[in-house]
């Protein structure tokens, strides 16, 4: 065989070789974690602590919920930068509530370089505390469109009627959004077989189908955490677990590792 007609058949493997990037899923891993604003169950606050339980998790993503802001209560300190600092990635906070001189809320963090965000406050029915999602977009590598990803921490209290028209508004928020990839994360205080999570499982589907308690965190008995995901094709779950740290919060972190498909176009 000539030397041309060897490196013509390298240049044609080369043009008509399959891609391998192309068709492998997008892998992500996602954290909800509770942080009692840094204030572990043995009564010291201690954010380094808070960093190492999720850092071991390797997250892409994090939503982070009872975060302080430069509130007296938490040394003037502004938890979701500083987090964001110790754990090397890129913060947002959605603050609901003034407190002692700064703001209390959620936060998302993320090592992926672009993130937007727009906090919306949820009802508030009966004097309760104010509660917000914060509506992200992230630009993962591999995806069409930045993800969708939207953080929340519901009302605690035992009457489920705010939980239930924050369920509503999270339907309106996200009802021209299709069949695009997204995620939502938080602390939703509400059970598994509650009519708020029935209500969100009409468009969401949970990450971890057996029920996974996150509360209390020594001996958990209550899934209150959850991280959800939409639309189902498309969406594979590899793995689901809690965090292993049991005293640097009340609640347990949970992780969910997840894989991500275009569907085939029809």
């Amino acid at each position: 065989m000539s030397t041309s007609l060897k490196i013509l058949m390298v240049l044609l493997a080369l043009v008509f070789a399959p891609t391998a990037s192309a068709d492998e899923p997008i892998r992500i891993r996602v954290v909800s974690y509770n942080i009692h604003h840094g204030e572990g169950t043995d009564g010291k606050l201690d954010l380094s602590r808070i960093a190492q339980v999720v850092s071991d998790a390797k997250p892409d993503i994090i939503a982070l919920q009872e975060v302080d802001r430069n509130t007296k209560r938490t040394g003037n300190v502004d938890q979701a930068a500083e987090l964001a600092r110790l754990l090397e990635m890129n913060g947002v906070f959605g603050g609901n509530i003034d407190l002692q001189g700064g703001h209390y809320g959620n936060a998302i963090l993320t090592r992926y370089a672009s993130i937007s965000s727009t906090n919306h406050q949820l009802p508030s029915l009966a004097n309760g505390e104010q509660r917000g999602v914060m509506e992200a977009d992230i630009a993962v590598p591999g995806f069409k469109l930045p993800l969708k990803f939207l953080a929340t921490h519901y009302d605690h209290r035992p009457d489920e009627n705010e939980r239930i028209a924050s369920c509503e508004m999270i339907a309106q928020l996200t009802r021209d959004w299709g069949d695009r990839p997204a995620l939502l994360a938080g602390d939703l205080n509400a059970l598994p077989e509650s009519k708020p999570l029935m209500l969100l499982e009409k468009d969401w589907i949970r990450s971890n189908r057996e029920v996974l308690p996150t509360i209390p965190s020594d001996q958990p008995t209550r899934q209150i955490d959850y991280i959800l995901l939409r639309p189902n094709m498309g969406w594979k779950v590899v793995e689901c677990r809690l965090l292993d740290g049991v005293v640097a919060s009340d609640h347990r972190g949970i992780l969910a590792v997840l894989e991500w498909s275009e569907p085939a176009s029809n």
